[in-house]
């Protein structure tokens, strides 16, 4: 089940939108901030069809 959680980059502030595969219930991947374009690295926790918590961090 795939759901979207929002998470603020950590060198702009930017809100950004984020696609998450809630089988995985550990991930963490990295993307690219919408407005300044620095990646950073996004932590997630899910449980089947929910995002319990996410964390987003700078390199």
């Amino acid at each position: 089940m795939q759901e979207t959680a929002t998470v603020q980059c950590p060198y702009c502030g930017q809100e950004c939108e984020v696609a998450l595969d809630t089988t995985i219930a550990s991930q963490q991947f990295t993307t690219d901030c919408e407005v300044c374009c620095r990646p950073f690295s996004v932590h997630a926790e899910c449980e089947l069809g929910e995002v319990v918590s996410t964390y987003a961090a700078g390199g």
